[in-house]
C-alpha cells in the first residue's frame, strides 16, 4: 500500500482584511518568537552529548520541521491572497465578507459570515466560501431558499438578512 496521496486542491484566494492580519501575525510569532526559542532549545540538548536518544533534541527537531514547514506555507499563501475590501454593487444578495442569517426547515436561525478557506471557522460563526453551504449562498438575495445536498439527504435554509458590516464593530 503507498503513502502517497495526492495535494489537495487549492481553495478560494480570497481573504477579509482581518483574516490576512491574523495570518502575517501567526507568521511573526512562528519565526521571530518561537522558532528562536526552539532553535536555543535544541542547542542546549545538543550539547548535552548522545543525540539518539535525547529526546530534548529530537522533539525539538521535530518541531524545527513543523515551525519551518507552516512558515514556507504561509509565505508563499500571503503572496497568492487577495485582501477582499470593497463591498459588493448589490448589498441585498450574499457575497464574500456577508453576515448572513438562515433558517433551516426546523425553524432554527444559525448566523454566519462567509469568509475565505484560510480564516473558517465554526465555532466563530464563520463559514467557508468553498464550502457546499458557502458556495450556495453567493450571489443569492434576501428571501432565497438554498437547498445542499447533504449525506443524511438534502437541507433547505432559507435566507433571511444580509449585511456587510458587523454591528459589534
Amino acid at each position: 500500500m503507498s503513502r502517497y496521496r495526492p495535494p489537495r486542491p487549492k481553495g478560494s484566494p480570497y481573504i477579509t482584511q482581518e483574516g490576512e492580519q491574523r495570518l502575517r501575525e501567526e507568521l511573526k510569532e512562528l519565526w521571530k518568537v518561537e522558532r528562536p526559542v526552539v532553535t536555543a532549545a535544541v542547542q542546549a540538548a545538543a550539547a548535552n552529548g548522545d543525540r539518539s536518544e535525547n529526546g530534548d533534541y529530537i522533539y525539538g527537531k521535530k518541531r524545527l520541521r513543523e515551525i519551518d514547514s507552516r512558515v514556507r506555507f504561509l509565505r508563499k499563501r500571503l503572496d497568492e491572497l487577495i485582501v477582499v475590501t470593497a463591498g459588493p454593487t448589490d448589498p441585498e444578495k450574499a457575497y464574500f465578507g456577508a453576515y448572513v442569517t438562515l433558517e433551516n426547515t426546523e425553524g432554527q436561525v444559525h448566523q454566519w459570515r462567509i469568509v475565505g478557506p484560510d480564516e473558517f471557522d465554526i465555532s466563530a460563526q464563520k463559514l467557508s466560501c468553498d464550502s457546499p453551504l458557502g458556495r450556495a449562498l453567493l450571489g443569492k438575495p434576501i428571501d432565497a431558499e438554498v437547498v445542499i445536498e447533504s449525506p443524511s439527504g438534502p437541507k433547505t435554509w432559507h435566507l433571511i438578512e444580509v449585511r456587510y458590516a458587523d454591528e459589534s464593530e
